[in-house]
């Protein structure tokens, strides 16, 4: 068997997209029992702990889907930086991933708490720069060397900035919902499951978005229609 750098790239590739839109499908149907006063807290907790079990390989998908775009576009000779580049690209990759596994470890602790907070502010940082290198290079300023049948590349990469914006309003969600658990364990509270109520409605409307989106993103890769 004969295997090359782009084809083992290409499944792990798929395999983090299959786990970003399954994980996300099964973290929005098990919300609904999390929201269900007629269960127990018990219950509903169980349910918020096989959430986010679920949404740790969605998250390990997304934050590897980056790098593996990257690698794959220089391959393809879409984007001009190689050697040193992705050496240092995959290790910084691999420390957000220690980082979000970490906080996923410790999720129900204050530190888990702060973990997941460090892990979103690499996100303000991160989603400017997606577009801003996605959306100059669609208007051939680069830097990615695109052009005529290759514009989905950065068409791509814009989407999925647009993508981990709406996943980052769905990790507010999910961690507020730990420290209002953390509320309800200590008796009953309306205002708190009321607040559950109010974000779990925008959360699902959020999530209808980002199927949409990272659909679209697949889409794109499959096809490469312009």
């Amino acid at each position: 068997m004969n295997l090359n750098e782009l084809d083992v790239l290409r499944w792990v590739h798929i395999l983090a997209m299959v786990y970003w839109l399954g994980g996300e499908w099964g973290v929005f149907q098990t919300s609904y029992n999390i929201v269900n006063r007629k269960l127990s807290l018990e219950e509903r907790r169980r349910h918020l702990e096989t959430a986010y079990r679920i949404d740790i390989l969605a998250r390990t998908g997304i934050i590897l889907l980056l790098p593996l775009g990257l690698h794959m576009g220089h391959i393809y000779g879409f984007q001009p930086y190689g050697g040193g580049f992705l050496v240092g690209m995959w290790i910084s990759f691999s420390a957000w991933l220690c980082l979000t596994w970490s906080a996923f470890l410790a999720r129900e602790s204050d530190l888990g708490i702060r973990l997941t907070k460090i892990d979103e502010a690499l996100r303000y940082v991160l989603i400017p720069l997606i577009f801003i290198v996605g959306i100059s290079s669609l208007l051939g300023h680069g830097p990615l060397e695109v052009g005529p049948g290759t514009l989905w590349y950065p068409t791509k990469l814009t989407l999925y900035g647009f993508a981990l914006i709406i996943g980052l309003g769905l990790r507010f969600v999910m961690r507020a919902w730990t420290v209002r658990f953390r509320r309800l364990a200590e008796g009953p509270n309306p205002a708190e499951e009321a607040a559950l109520e109010r974000e779990i409605v925008l959360a699902r409307l959020m999530a209808y978005v980002y199927w949409i989106t990272i659909s679209g993103v697949c889409f794109l890769g499959a096809t490469k229609p312009f």
